[in-house]
This record gives structure tokens, sequence and C-alpha cells, in this order.
């Protein structure tokens, strides 16, 4: 496919980032992610930021912790480093996993019919490996979180599983 507009999703937006600054040959797992639409993961990452905001203020409203804040800032930046990979990298596999298992009904609906598989330029397996990366993304960022205490928190893990 020569085409750069049957690269394109039909319903994408023309200026969108991700044909700006992604090379053409990662166009397809972006769309199958929807990077280029980011309601999706801003759903997920806010409530998880203001969590950590929350917590942040009460850490520091002790007043020995305000003498250590060069010890907190570290794993706070990774922190909120890893909600934001956690959220992209979950909102993107839910969506594959949607393109995955709705194939059969996107070919047949013009608005979709243009998505990566149904147009062929991602075959099933591509997708659901594209779709195993990005859950283990999404593990690896968990596993951080549960980590940053030094020891595995199962707490953080039991609250996340359950969420």
């Amino acid at each position: 496919m020569t085409d750069t507009a049957t690269d394109r999703v039909a319903d994408a937006l023309p200026n969108s980032w991700v044909y700006r600054f992604l090379p053409k040959a990662a166009w397809p797992y972006a769309q199958l992610a929807r990077w280029d639409r980011p309601i999706g993961w801003w759903l997920l990452l806010w409530p998880c930021w203001w969590s950590l905001a929350l917590a942040i203020d009460v850490l520091f409203m002790n007043p020995n912790a305000r003498d250590y804040w060069t010890f907190y800032t570290p794993p706070l930046v990774g922190a909120v480093a890893a909600f934001l990979a956690g959220a992209v990298a979950m909102r993107g596999a839910g969506c594959t996993y949607n393109d995955v298992v709705d194939v059969d009904i996107d070919e047949k609906v013009a608005r979709t019919a243009s998505r990566p598989i149904p147009s062929g330029r991602v075959t099933r397996f591509q997708a659901v490996t594209f779709m195993v990366a990005q859950l283990a993304a999404g593990a690896l960022a968990l596993l951080y979180l549960c980590t940053m205490k030094g020891g595995f928190s199962w707490f953080v893990f039991t609250v996340a599983m359950t969420s």
C-alpha cells in the first residue's frame, strides 16, 4: 500500500502525532492501540495521578517528612511514570483486544473497515502478539508500583487487580 490515505483509519484525525512522528511501519500498531485518541488513557490516568497527589499531600503534612524530600522524590517520579505507562499500555491492550474479537463486524462497517486487521495491514497473530506486549508493559508498571517500598506489596497488587 503506497497510498498514504489507505494506511490511515477512516475516522482518524488527519494531523495526529501518530502520522507526523511515528514511522509508517508503526502506524497500524498505533491505530490498534488508539494512541491517536488519548481520552481513553486519560480516563485511566487521572484518578491514578489524583490518588498519588493526595498521598503526597498526606506524606508532606508530616513535619519530619519535609526533611527527606530528596529521598521521596525519585520513587514518586517513578510512580508518576509507571501510572502513565500502565494507563497507556492497558488501554491499548483493551483496544487491540476489541479489534481482534470484532474483526468480523469491523469488516462490514464502513467506519471500522479501514482498521488495521480488517484492512489486512496487520494479521490477527500480529495483533495478539502486540496485545501481549502491551499487557506485559502494564504488568511491569504494576510490579514497579508493588515493589516501591523495597519488598512486594500484596495490598497494592490486590487493589490493582480488583479495580
